[in-house]
């Protein structure tokens, strides 16, 4: 499963400075493959330094990342849900996105005008979400007449409306979607409106070189990531070894896009496991908790269908006894079932028989 998060944001808050410093990464993803798909759709890698220590050991044939899939949409304005500017048009590609990333300006460059006039990232925070509260709005109220007559039919489609019209209800008090505390079922009932403000919501402070370790006040109970999209723009233009020089002598232990990857991760509950061996050495995205047949299934339904096993080892067991045949001799590679949780880091290897 590969990650997508829809970046949204102002005019001028230096969204798509970040973005195509991100997606046009020469630095430290250099290695990896990436994709751009069109000019608002970009495919990074996921930036793990487990994935290089792998290799070292199995001296695989290529190494394949886990990806992250960034969408950049135009910049939204007051009432562009109402079709102001051309965020109203955008929105709906980000609608089946994973997750939603708004790039907040922090930064205070007199020669970049915000289109407020002044630098006022909880006014911009509001803008937006007043923003998508609105599209929302429009998208339920436009799907209740079809919802009224699915009710008429069946028992679901009346559980659906009643949903949908306590959402509806919710959004026009100004609260997001995913704040109305609905059960797994209700989410489950409105699933395929695809309502922006159910999405997780990432908060990224667009902030001035020297503020990068700065803390931030939480954004609807979510701490700001810090990322300076001039940074991350300088990033892209160098090698590996010369962007680590530069973040050292920044001070910082690793980029912007490896901090919003990480706390897009932990928003998600999401984690990584491994499969490693002379064809490749690959990162496999799951959700936190998912069971071994689940894992397999990520790599091919056949190896979740037909699971029998999963031999497995933790990523420190699997380093420290050089990889698969050292795990075995020690007594460190494990026969894990159907039941196993899997763990971030676990390298694995399925079998199966269909």
């Amino acid at each position: 499963m590969a990650l997508s998060i829809g970046i949204v944001g102002l005019p001028n808050v230096g969204k798509s400075t970040l973005f195509t410093a991100m997606t046009n990464k020469g630095g430290l993803a250099a290695n990896y493959p990436f994709a751009t798909i069109e000019p608002n759709v970009g495919i990074v890698p996921v930036p793990d330094d487990r994935l290089q220590a792998l290799a070292e050991i199995d001296h695989p044939a290529k190494i394949v990342p886990a990806t992250v899939e960034f969408v950049d949409i135009a910049g939204l304005v007051a009432g562009a849900s109402q079709g102001e500017g051309l965020g109203n048009q955008f929105l709906a590609n980000i609608r089946e996105t994973d997750a939603i990333a708004e790039v907040v300006r922090f930064f205070g460059d007199p020669d970049v005008t915000h289109v407020a006039g002044k630098v006022d990232p909880r006014s911009d925070v509001d803008t937006i979400k007043t923003e998508l509260i609105l599209a929302d709005i429009a998208t339920v109220e436009k799907a209740i007449p079809r919802l009224e007559k699915e009710a008429k039919r069946d028992k679901s489609g009346a559980a659906k409306l009643e949903v949908a019209r306590k959402v509806l209800a919710g959004l026009n008090e100004g609260h997001r979607a995913r704040t109305l505390g609905l059960t797994e079922d209700e989410v489950a009932a409105i699933y395929e409106l695809h309502l922006l403000t159910m999405k997780p919501m990432l908060y990224i402070a667009n902030v001035d070189e020297d503020a990068l370790d700065s803390d931030f006040a939480e954004i609807d109970g979510v701490a700001p990531v810090p990322i300076s999209a001039k940074v991350e723009a300088d990033l892209a233009e160098l090698d590996p070894a010369e962007a680590a020089e530069y973040l050292e002598a920044m001070g910082l232990e690793e980029s912007g896009l490896a901090r919003l990857v990480r706390e897009a991760y932990h928003l998600l509950g999401l984690q990584s496991f491994f499969t490693s061996g002379p064809m490749e050495v690959r990162a496999w995205t799951i959700p936190i908790g998912a069971k071994a047949p689940q894992a397999a299934g990520t790599i091919h339904t056949d190896f979740e269908r037909g699971f029998i096993k999963a031999e497995t080892a933790s990523f420190e067991d699997y380093s420290a006894y050089d990889g698969e045949k050292g795990c075995r001799d020690a007594g460190k590679l494990r026969q894990e079932g159907k039941d196993y949780v899997v763990h971030d880091g676990d390298v694995m290897h399925f079998k199966f028989n269909v």
